[in-house]
């Protein structure tokens, strides 16, 4: 990348965005905490599960978009506890009728209880039955190239990879892969799943990824609040630094200042 290169926004869907950090609704003790993180998070598109969250389906309980208003926010329902293609379809679906024609959708379908791992080929079924539906699809996938490609060809209009497994905190597990995703793809890429701490997303980011989401990392820290702030200052710091361009690595010292033009 260019040192020189002015900074872009974040496009989705033909939306501008500044912020590159994606954010989930889940794990909070409360909607208050909810809305006070995501504050401090900065971000702008927002992530809710729809079979988790009561966006109107219940009159009784707290409505999630009174809290957190799509006026202010873009939404983005997701298809979290999905395990087949078609309880994903179903569920985006659903999600279109509750918003009134809202289409931009997060599509993940998951392998089994324990690891949340994507089933990439219902993943794929999902997709390509999303996108003839006219949905805006991005999706939650492994770290596989060869399957980024694929999403991109059927017609999601962002791929998201995992860095590590939901919810495990580990960071990215496999540099190489995410960074041949990102030189090989057209459209956005997000690293999705895995941060446990600001430096994570900071390493996505200097990957190459244009930009984060998490939920995790925020909601279970031990101050939502100042973890989301953190957050926010990290996927910063990492686009600047990726612009930038970081000094090469050598496997010897050199001297910091010149040794010309000493006067001794």
């Amino acid at each position: 990348m260019n040192p020189e290169q002015q900074d872009q926004p974040l496009i989705i869907a033909g939306q501008q965005f500044q912020s590159r950090l994606l954010v989930g609704t889940g794990k909070y003790r409360d909607l208050a905490e909810t809305q006070a993180a995501i504050e401090a998070s900065g971000a702008q598109i927002i992530t809710f599960a729809v079979r988790r969250s009561n966006i109107g389906q219940d009159p009784n309980e707290p409505n999630l978009l009174d809290a957190l208003p799509p006026e202010r926010y873009t939404m983005l329902p997701n298809t979290a506890g999905c395990y087949t293609a078609k309880d994903a379809i179903r569920t985006c679906q659903l999600a279109r009728e509750l918003m009134d024609g809202h289409k931009l959708v997060k599509l993940e379908v998951l392998g089994d209880e324990k690891t949340l791992y994507p089933n990439v080929t219902e993943t794929l079924a999902a997709a390509e039955v999303l996108v003839k539906d006219g949905f805006d699809v991005m999706v939650y996938t492994t770290d596989d190239p060869l399957i980024a490609r694929r999403l991109e060809e059927i017609g999601c209009i962002a791929v998201m990879p995992l860095g590590a497994p939901i919810g495990s905190g580990l960071g990215i597990q496999n540099r190489y892969n995410i960074r041949t995703i990102v030189e090989n793809a057209r459209v956005p890429v997000l690293v999705d799943a895995g941060v446990g701490t600001a430096s994570d997303a900071t390493v996505a980011m200097e990957l190459g990824c244009d930009g984060v989401l998490m939920n995790t990392a925020i909601a279970q820290a031990r101050e939502p609040v100042r973890m989301a702030h953190a957050m926010r200052l990290a996927v910063e710091s990492g686009r600047q630094a990726l612009l930038a361009g970081r000094m090469p690595k050598k496997a010897y010292a050199s001297a910091s200042s010149p040794m010309d033009g000493l006067f001794f």
